[in-house]
């Protein structure tokens, strides 16, 4: 083949990946398109909230890869109201990410040793070592407001915290620790028939505790330690930020959109790569499937 034809083959070669490329944008552009954005209630509509969810949580992957090879040091602080929707964006956080590499703290009530113990110490227990996420489902803001609406901490108790948090917190930082720390906002309609869902539908009801009956009769106690716990803590190391949450899928979005934005973070994912054959041993051979207790296929 003369240097003519080379020329004119890798010419047409050229020509022809330009073209499937530009149907593949084409062909993306067109798929965007096509998803509406809101549905007929002006709500995020489903299609649009599955592709901007998948596109998070692939983000979300690439920050974890990131955190593990900078062995950064991550915490998020996820509070609100009952119903406000933190543990829907935890578990949407939480799906696409190995669970060695991240952990959700939900603690109980103290125990009784722990209530001797200093404030913070048990938390500090689960902060994340280096290489880690760390996500409080609920947190040590639990004395600025169910403890202290709900009497079970002491005023002298409510006041030192309200001292000593913003320098603690100060401290995590200092100590090389991302502190992001968001409040679920939810309109007190929009609490009230999350909750009434939650009494009715049996899968739910586990959600629902007592204290959640006597916090709802409390919406403006609660309300007002919640404008005097940002009074005092939200500091400009570690401050508050208010995630809209009356509806959920929204919240999901902006709440992730913006914990990657305060990180920053490079493509660090392993290259793919092929599977090797499978090496054949022929001196093997596998026991009958009648000697094995078989979980009945009843689906």
């Amino acid at each position: 083949m003369g240097n003519k034809d080379k020329e004119n083959k890798k010419e047409k070669e050229q020509k022809v990946e330009k073209k499937d490329k530009k149907e593949k944008k084409d062909k993306k552009n067109k798929d965007e398109k096509q998803i509406e954005k809101y549905n007929k209630k002006g709500r995020i509509s489903n299609e649009y909230y599955e592709r901007e969810i998948a596109k998070l949580q692939a983000e979300l992957v690439r920050l974890q890869y990131w955190v593990k090879h900078k062995q950064l040091k991550v915490v998020l602080i996820m509070e609100g109201r009952d119903a406000a929707g933190k543990g829907g964006t935890i578990k949407r956080i939480t799906e696409p990410l190995n669970p060695r590499g991240c952990r959700i703290v939900a603690l109980e009530k103290p125990s009784d040793k722990e209530r001797g113990q200093w404030y913070f110490e048990r938390y500090i227990q689960s902060l994340p070592s280096a290489g880690e996420i760390v996500i409080f489902d609920r947190s040590w803001y639990n004395r600025a407001g169910v403890e202290h609406v709900m009497g079970f901490c002491t005023n002298d108790e409510y006041e030192e915290f309200l001292r000593s948090c913003p320098e603690f917190e100060r401290m995590l930082v200092r100590s090389g620790i991302i502190l992001l720390k968001y409040w679920f906002s939810v309109s007190d309609d929009e609490q009230e028939r999350r909750l009434k869902d939650r009494v009715s539908d049996p899968a739910k009801r586990w959600k629902f505790s007592p204290m959640d009956l006597e916090s709802w009769n409390k919406w403006v106690e609660f309300s007002k330690a919640k404008d005097t716990m940002f009074q005092y803590t939200d500091i400009k190391q570690a401050p508050w930020y208010v995630v809209e949450s009356d509806e959920k899928k929204k919240a999901r979005l902006n709440c992730i959109a913006h914990i990657l934005s305060m990180i920053p973070y490079e493509d660090v994912t392993p290259e793919p790569f092929e599977l090797p054959a499978r090496k054949i041993h022929s001196d093997y051979i596998r026991p009958p499937k009648g000697d094995q207790n078989i979980v009945p296929e009843v689906y």
